[in-house]
């Protein structure tokens, strides 16, 4: 069987996933155009200040829409925001004190928190740095949250949980909202106090609540994944209770500042608009994810999501089994990317990660893992994680390529 038969046979399979992807991204979108009616949003709102970036009336609207439509109190939405990781690191500094616990709940944090949490490196001013205490409850063999461990896990010191919602680099299931509220609700039995924290990367716009709507007390992501719909050019978020969100502001900026500064560059229209236009990225992405796994479950490779299984995030992770196909597949993707396309991805070590990293990304914001980009750390099992998605036809172009690449290892 060709390669565009092989593509052709798991979009026959998968069309009526493809159809209720379809029917959520609709109830998400009605969510977005809910909050910009409720809040009058206008092309006044797209113009910018400079310098301190006081008064600014579009970032003020914007703050509040993208609250409502996260289902929280208040946001911090901020083009000075490098990365996911430093607004999830804005939101651990802003809350947590010395002698305070911090607690992970769902195995090891991605990557590129262990040198903020103090897991990795010394002297630059990590959490542990600072007196901070971190414990991490570990997944059980089946690669689940320990549910009977974490009914009991939490102590009065322990400041805050870590919700990783994504799986990372672990091959694990992401967790669903419903499992989200699960831990909430343990860890309030054990104590109100605990400020519940979701790293939300990757996870906005993929069912039709958000974690506030279930009770988590603070969020944190990245607008150059799913909520920036592929056209936000930097930045990241922080949503919630609204003193958490301050307190994570002011980490950003200063303590009395807080959410009152940052200029937004004249960025305010294209936050706007890709937050409108979020919803149906993430559906794409989605139909990329389902497409991926179904034609590589067919060749006999392990994958994560299973092909018919619901979606938790815009991740599909592929078990490839040594560095040679992790770099061949990566290859192929970079090929059919509408950016960089004459580029060779090679083994490097990138800032923040341990290990060498391989990565396929054209994309026209570096580093978005909203487009479609492919990447994985050169180490056993020699797993590959497919992100992102703009057109799932452009995926099952890609994966085309793929295929006939694997062929000829053969």
């Amino acid at each position: 069987m060709s390669s565009i038969e092989q593509i052709q046979q798991a979009e026959l399979a998968l069309s009526q996933i493809f159809s209720g992807i379809d029917a959520q991204v609709k109830q998400n979108l009605r969510r977005v155009l809910a909050a910009f009616r409720q809040f009058q949003v206008g092309v006044h709102h797209f113009t910018g200040v400079t310098g301190y970036g006081h008064d600014d009336l579009g970032r003020e609207i914007l703050d509040q829409v993208f609250a409502q439509v996260m289902g929280a109190e208040a946001a911090a939405v901020r083009v000075q925001f490098v990365s996911g990781t430093h607004a999830i690191a804005a939101a651990l500094y802003g809350v947590l004190r010395p002698g305070d616990e911090l607690l992970a709940v769902a195995g090891a944090p991605y990557d590129t928190l262990e040198e903020v949490i103090g897991l990795r490196g010394e002297g630059q001013g990590s959490l542990q740095d600072f007196g901070i205490r971190y414990r991490q409850l570990e997944l059980t063999p089946d690669g689940e949250i320990d549910w009977s461990a974490l009914a009991s896990a939490v102590r009065a010191e322990t400041r805050m949980v870590l919700i990783q919602r994504s799986c990372g680099y672990s091959w694990r299931s992401s967790l669903a909202i419903a499992d989200l509220e699960k831990i909430v609700y343990l860890v309030k039995q054990q104590n109100p106090n605990t400020v519940c924290f979701v790293d939300n990367c990757y996870g906005e716009f993929v069912e039709d609540r958000e974690p506030p709507a279930v009770g988590a007390d603070l969020i944190a992501g990245s607008l150059i994944k799913n909520p920036g719909g592929t056209i936000v050019q930097a930045g990241g978020y922080v949503a919630g209770r609204a003193d958490l969100v301050e307190a994570a502001a002011c980490r950003l900026t200063a303590p009395g500042i807080g959410s009152a500064g940052g200029a937004t560059f004249d960025q305010n229209r294209l936050l706007f608009q890709g937050l409108f236009l979020a919803p149906q990225m993430v559906g794409e992405a989605i139909k990329g994810n389902h497409l991926t796994a179904y034609v590589f479950e067919q060749l006999g490779y392990p994958v994560n999501p299973l092909p018919m299984a619901p979606r938790r995030d815009v991740i599909q992770a592929i078990k490839l089994g040594s560095p040679e196909k992790v770099i061949v597949f990566c290859h192929a993707i970079q090929q059919h990317s509408p950016i960089g396309s004459y580029l060779s991805p090679v083994p490097a070590h990138m800032p923040g990660y341990e290990s060498q990293l391989v990565m396929a990304g054209g994309t026209f914001i570096d580093g978005s893992t909203s487009e479609f980009s492919a990447d994985g750390p050169l180490r056993e099992p020699y797993v590959v994680f497919c992100q992102g998605g703009t057109h799932w036809t452009h995926v099952a172009i890609a994966l085309e390529a793929v295929l006939e690449a694997f062929g000829k290892l053969s």
